[in-house]
């Protein structure tokens, strides 16, 4: 081809590109049931005129398009914009989000107007099915296949599957069911059964059909049935029927049921109904009812479709006879429509039944229209406006008399306004202007009404680009008393407070502020305090100080103070290069500089401390602190200065402290704080030694140094060894526990031990206490002993268990009596059998969970071992689960799909025999 042709078909090409993007883009407006269309990825578009259709051909080694949440793969897509279909020319796939399927085949058609895919020799497959049929169509809520071959094996990757099914049609309701016609039982794709008719249950527990039947001495003889049905492809729902043999009447009926798209301009419809007799000793029936309604309708001016919502509820079922909410049905209604200027809704809110005796909860709404303007922009002016207006009915306000007259509750009209007008200027230089109004007004048909009004106008001045002076005026204003108390004001204000603010830095390194707030509606006892604010960073000064004073009665208010005296770098020397003469400047020789004359460098000296006129002065922290050559070797000392006793109330230390040399064969670090409170004698510390960033040592106190005479001990003191928490395999070793320093020693001390270690497949756990003698502990026992593991062996065998052992005393010694408790919970094996190579087909397992009491030595209630015998046979597409517990004598059996709960066959115990559906009644 030559070039010129390349390039006349390029700009077809592009084109081309452009006429399909707007093609697809016009799908949303074909209507109610318009789906959108996105291309996810494609090597070339193309737009046709066949036909006088308009086909967009879509190609490329890998196309892929968004139909709404569905996924299309192939790689040629031809769509019809005309008659609104998708043809995947040759293999493609097709996934449905809704009903997570994805259907395989060759020549799929895709019906965009009634969400429709059909095709021939297609492959669908799910979570649990796996379906092939010789020509196949999908409508929402339902698949139909001729010549089809369905199991539920497929995914289980054996050959051949244990069990199928072929069937002359096939009907899946999607997580309901799927029923088949003329279909033929294979057993390891061997036919070994016919059937006129097969229905399947699918995994949506809520689509299983339910049966109880019971008696107790009240309602007699009952029976709940919940039986499923559909209605045409978009509708699926559950018959309830409800029997009570002692109610008047005896029988109850309902349904629950959701409909997806049943009518034009309809998306979902859920409904739950249920009339169900009154409990014994009345007549008459309880009502529950919740109606769902969501939809849209196109506009065509609108910037989306009007969208809206109904919901009905009544709930009687289970109320008292006096419950005040029995026999009322709320109705919420709402539409919401945008259009380019506007947006605009409607609320219908009500309840029906028996006038509300106690305040509503939520207002009611008889009717509420909303209409909300764009806002409107234009150079630095902006304004937002909304309107609103209605009739409501809602809990009076307590605060208004003339509502508090007619009840808890009052109905009236309401009209409210509200706008936000906004302005920026700046009117000369280094200068900003900003103007605000912010307004909304509520008045009602009783004649009331509420204002909440707030203007604020703020001017800024920058001077040399650091400082910075600013006023801001207020003027607020709410008023009124709404009757509703769901919109009262919190109260009458009326302010109109200005604020100065003053922020500079008078020299380098020095910043300075001040802030003073005063409202010209308040006398000057209600004015509030000036703060300034002093900043210095100049080494090896560090100071930050804020003052609060009261300029009418001139006192002091408050003071907050923090000082720090130093410079890390005050032993280097900065040098700067000479600079040679040019024809503006003069020749400048080199210079030495130093970034302060702090003496110290390794030295930090700081200061906190505060004042307060109500409280006086507060407490005084003094602290030194020393850094190594590296920086995170540190030693702090401090001390707390009680200005007002006067006493010092702590003295403590810091310290933080690394090896600098061979750190990599021998990294050890150091860490722990001290702190004594002279005034109480409390001496709390914890030491920390840390070896590889692995191993540490640690030591912790807290001591009474003078404690009281009917106390046994100081405080505790305890040393642990170990691994860092949060190793893979750890251990630590621990002693300690109460101590007293009267008597110097341990009063009742404890030796602890925890071993971890995990392996891919294998864990271990281990923990024990052990008591010690001590000054108030004579013997020397283990307290507890805790042991956890869990061993894989290969894929055939596991073991998994916990033992824990405790021991308890009562009683005085030496008379005193133990209680030993051993518990295993549980104690499990479990073994696999298979072919070698494969998937373990059935797994035979054995637990023991029982609990050993021995009190003196003496065993408690003894019992023989009470083991629990398994036996599961795990096929993937089903399985069976068998299980003997040897002690109570219950034995029981159930199959389960996949997807679904284990179906119980039969329960057997030493009283009874329990089988589905068939009732064990007294």
């Amino acid at each position: 081809m030559s070039r010129p042709a390349r390039r006349a078909r390029r700009r077809r090409g592009a084109a081309g590109v452009r006429a399909a993007l707007l093609a697809l883009g016009l799908l949303a407006l074909g209507g109610a049931q318009a789906r959108t269309v996105k291309i996810v990825s494609a090597d070339t578009l193309e737009l046709r005129q066949v036909d006088s259709q308009e086909l967009v051909v879509i190609t490329g080694e890998h196309v892929e398009l968004r139909v709404d949440d569905d996924v299309v793969r192939a790689r040629r897509v031809e769509f019809n914009r005309t008659r609104r279909t998708l043809t995947l020319i040759g293999a493609a796939t097709y996934y449905s989000a809704r009903d997570k399927q994805t259907l395989r085949g060759e020549n799929l058609v895709v019906e965009l107007g009634r969400e429709q895919v059909s095709g021939e020799d297609v492959l669908i497959s799910d979570a649990q099915l796996e379906i092939r049929g010789s020509e196949v169509d999908r409508i929402p809520g339902q698949l139909r296949a001729t010549g089809g071959y369905f199991t539920t094996c497929a995914r289980c990757g054996r050959t051949p599957n244990d069990f199928a099914f072929r069937a002359e049609r096939l009907i899946v309701y999607p997580g309901d069911r799927l029923v088949a016609y003329r279909a033929q039982l294979l057993l390891a794709d061997v036919p070994v059964l016919f059937l006129p008719v097969l229905v399947l249950p699918l995994n949506d527990k809520d689509r299983q059909p339910r049966v109880e039947i019971g008696r107790d001495d009240t309602d007699g003889y009952t029976v709940l049935a919940d039986l499923p049905f559909s209605i045409g492809g978009n509708t699926l729902g559950t018959t309830l029927l409800r029997y009570y043999q002692n109610r008047t009447p005896s029988f109850g009926a309902g349904v629950s049921l959701r409909s997806y798209a049943p009518l034009p301009y309809v998306d979902r419809v859920d409904l739950y109904a249920l009339a169900q007799p009154h409990p014994v000793g009345q007549t008459g029936e309880d009502i529950d009812l919740n109606l769902s309604v969501k939809g849209r309708v196109p506009l065509a001016l609108a910037v989306r479709d009007l969208d809206y919502s109904l919901s009905v509820k009544r709930t009687d079922i289970g109320r008292s006879a006096t419950d005040p909410a029995r026999g009322v049905t709320n109705v919420d209604f709402g539409v919401r429509v945008e259009y380019p200027q506007f947006s605009a809704a409607f609320n219908y809110v009500n309840r029906f039944g028996p006038a509300p005796t106690t305040a509503l909860g939520t207002p009611l709404k008889l009717p509420e229209v909303i209409v909300d303007p764009k806002p409107y922009v234009r150079g630095n002016f902006s304004a937002d406006v909304r309107l609103s207006a209605g009739t409501y009915a809602a809990a009076s306000n307590p605060r208004s008399p003339s509502a508090s007259a007619q009840g808890v509750n009052i109905t009236t009209s309401r009209l409210e306004e509200q706008h936000s007008l906004a302005y920026t200027a700046r009117p000369w230089r280094n200068a900003d202007l900003s103007l605000s109004n912010t307004f909304t007004g509520r008045y009602y048909g009783t004649g009331a009404r509420t204002v909440d009004l707030n203007l604020t106008g703020t001017l800024t001045q920058r001077f040399n680009e650091t400082n910075t002076f600013g006023v801001t005026a207020k003027y607020l204003r709410v008023e009124g008393t709404s009757p509703f108390a769901f919109d009262a004001l919190p109260g009458r204000l009326l302010s109109a407070p200005v604020s100065l603010n003053l922020a500079t830095v008078p020299v380098r390194d020095v910043s300075f502020g001040a802030s003073y707030t005063r409202d010209l509606f308040l006398n000057p006892q209600q004015q509030g305090n000036a703060t300034f604010t002093l900043g210095v960073n100049r080494r090896p000064l560090n100071l930050n100080a804020t003052v609060a004073v009261n300029p009418d009665n001139r006192t002091l208010e408050s003071v907050n103070y923090t000082a720090t005296l130093s410079d890390p770098d005050s032993g280097r020397l900065t040098v700067t290069p000479a600079q040679p003469a040019t024809a503006t400047t003069p020749a400048r020789p080199a210079t030495t500089t130093r970034s302060s004359a702090w003496p110290i460098p390794n030295l930090s000296l700081s200061a906190t401390g505060s004042y307060a006129k109500a409280t006086g002065p507060g407490p005084v922290t003094l602290t030194a602190t020393v850094t190594g050559d590296v920086r995170s070797n540190t030693f702090s000392a401090y001390v707390t200065h009680n200005v007002r006793t006067p006493e010092i109330t702590a003295i403590g230390v810091r310290y933080t402290l690394a090896r600098t040399q061979d750190t990599v064969l021998n990294p050890i670090s150091v860490s722990g704080n001290e702190v004594l409170n002279p005034t109480s004698g409390q001496l709390t510390g914890d030491h920390t030694l840390l070896w590889r960033g692995q191993y540490q040592f640690r030591t912790a106190h807290s001591l009474q140094l003078q404690r009281a005479d009917t106390a046994r001990s100081s405080g505790t003191v305890s040393f642990s060894v170990g691994t860092v928490s949060g190793s893979q395999n750890s251990w630590s070793v621990a002693y300690g526990g109460p101590y007293d320093l009267r008597r110097g020693g341990f009063t009742a001390p404890q030796l602890s031990g925890n071993l971890s270690l995990t392996r891919p497949g294998q864990s271990l756990t281990l923990a024990a206490i052990l008591n010690t003698p001590g000054l108030d502990q004579p013997r020397t026992e283990l307290a507890r002993a805790d042991l956890s593991a869990s061993w894989q062996f290969g894929s055939r065998a596991a073991l998994l268990g916990r033992a824990l052992y405790t021991r308890t005393r009562s009683g005085t010694y030496p008379n005193d009596k133990a209680t030993d408790t051993l518990m295993l919970d549980p104690l499990r094996v479990s073994v696999g059998i298979g072919r070698p190579g494969e998937r373990p087909g059935a797994y035979l397992s054995g637990s023991l969970r029982q609990t050993f009491t021995w009190v003196d030595g003496v065993r408690q209630n003894p019992a023989p071992l009470a083991p629990v015998l398994g036996l599961t046979i795990d096929r993937c597409c089903w399985a069976l689960q068998a299980e003997a517990d040897l002690s109570a004598r219950r034995y029981r059996i159930a199959v389960g799909l996949p997807g679904q709960r284990f179906y119980p066959v039969f329960d057997l115990t030493a009283d009874d025999v329990r089988v589905p559906l068939i009732p064990i009644l007294p």
